[in-house]
């Protein structure tokens, strides 16, 4: 390491060891109220948001916000460990320290004598080493597999662990037959009218269809994401225009705000 990385090596501990401060003194008495009252379970939906507007960043390339929503990442990681250390379980450098082993664990081709020449070596070796450690050797295949993931995203996830040993399509013609085959399915679970049978059918349909992205290389959540921009982006755009023929939401027709619709979606 040289002179200039030392330095930079020193800033980054400086100003993480100032945000732990800080954190440590909004939590301590006489500081926020906020702060003081808040625990694991509490600050879930913060850290799920958080995680979320990274990806809304990363999403948009927009580098000055991704370097703000990384922070208030960090904040929450480093909230967590202040209230960890608190009750005497760990505290964020047992953290640090954790993940720092486990990278150098699960690298064996970097840090040991393995070897892996691809991507693909390095996370079959990775997924060995993962169940070795947490001796899931003897446990079902699938367990634990993206516990705690949005749906569409743990679906993807098994799905990926399923295919590495094998049971996958061998092209996509065969996924595209099986999202066919649901939707017929799910036709005849609506003439049935049970209403347990419709709603499993409609996750196979979903299922399948996040099948369909993993096998094309696309991550499910963020085609759901673009998705659901371009709905939100459209019903703007209709919206203005019914607006501005005098009208509004509330009172327009379907016909009308069909007409619309089709015209905000022929400007892209």
């Amino acid at each position: 390491m040289n002179d200039q990385e030392m330095m930079e090596c020193s800033d980054g501990a400086q100003q993480m060891n100032r945000l732990r401060a800080i954190m440590h003194r909004l939590r301590a008495a006489g500081g926020c109220p906020w702060d003081a009252e808040q625990t694991h379970a509490s600050l879930v939906g913060n850290l799920i948001e958080e995680t979320y507007e990274c990806v809304d960043a990363i999403q948009r390339n927009d580098m000055p916000h991704l370097q703000e929503e990384l922070g208030d990442l960090l904040l929450q990681v480093v909230f967590h460990a202040e209230i960890a250390e608190e009750s005497g379980h760990f505290n964020f450098d047992d953290v640090a320290r954790g993940i720092s082993e486990k990278l150098v664990r699960r690298h064996p081709h970097v840090y040991g004598d393995s070897s892996a020449n691809d991507s693909e070596a390095v996370l079959s070796q990775w997924d060995a080493i993962k169940r070795q450690e947490k001796g899931d050797e003897e446990k079902p295949y699938l367990h634990g597999v993206g516990q705690g993931l949005p749906a569409l995203l743990r679906a993807a996830k098994l799905q990926k662990k399923a295919a590495k040993v094998g049971f996958d399509w061998p092209d996509a013609t065969g996924v595209i037959a099986k999202i066919i085959e649901e939707l017929l399915e799910f036709e005849d679970a609506l003439d049935e009218g049970n209403e347990a049978h419709i709603e499993e059918e409609l996750g196979d349909i979903l299922f399948s269809v996040v099948n369909l992205a993993r096998f094309r290389h696309l991550n499910p959540e963020q085609i759901m994401a673009a998705a659901n921009r371009k709905f939100e982006e459209r019903f703007g755009k209709m919206e203005q225009s019914i607006k501005a023929s005098g009208s509004s939401l509330e009172t327009a027709s379907l016909a009308v705000m069909e007409h619309h619709w089709q015209a905000a979606k022929a400007q892209g």
